[in-house]
């Protein structure tokens, strides 16, 4: 059964509301050399990462010790505001209100998304670092334990959560550690 190691990116260097695809913070880059010597071990196994620039750059450190270049892969990006939330301050503000409720309750664009992370994670037949962020976790984590919640738990950032692809089903082996998410 392989194994996905789910790892949420480092600190970001801005939020939400100021930035649309942000870097690492300084934090953060200690945080991605963490992680990249707490998963050395492990490899070299293939790494997928969001395109986004805080998930490439979280990757970089793990991909320098194998010797190895990151696959870019959309599939496991950020979600994405609706259009008329894609300002800055208004996407924050969606972002809210979208991880109070459930993805029945979000529109048919989010719910092809959110299903679009689980069949690209199921197609993984190999051991694997996919690295990604806050609300695409829970959706396999929410995949995994059949909980519908947008929220349904809180990675923290450079956490490591581990998923199985048994048969084709996610199922969780263990979650990664926890903190407080601020959605500004």
């Amino acid at each position: 059964m392989p194994r996905l190691h789910l790892v949420r990116h480092g600190e970001a260097a801005a939020g939400w509301d100021g930035d649309a695809d942000p870097g690492l913070s300084a934090l953060g880059r200690e945080q991605a050399e963490a992680v990249a010597d707490l998963l050395a071990p492990l490899g070299p196994l293939p790494i997928l990462t969001s395109p986004l620039r805080r998930t490439r750059e979280t990757a970089a450190p793990l991909a320098a010790r194998w010797g190895t270049d990151p696959v870019v892969e959309p599939a496991v990006g950020e979600v994405v505001a609706p259009e008329e939330h894609a300002g800055l301050g208004e996407r924050a503000a969606w972002l809210r209100s979208a991880m109070a409720g459930t993805w029945a309750a979000l529109d048919d664009e989010r719910r092809r998304w959110r299903q679009g992370i689980v069949d690209r994670l199921v197609a993984v037949h190999d051991d694997a670092v996919v690295v990604t962020h806050f609300v695409a976790i829970n959706v396999a984590v929410g995949a995994a334990t059949g909980d519908d919640r947008v929220l349904c738990f809180r990675p923290g950032t450079c956490s490591v959560t581990v998923l199985r692809n048994d048969g084709g089903a996610l199922a969780v082996e263990s979650l990664g550690g926890e903190a407080d998410t601020q959605v500004l």
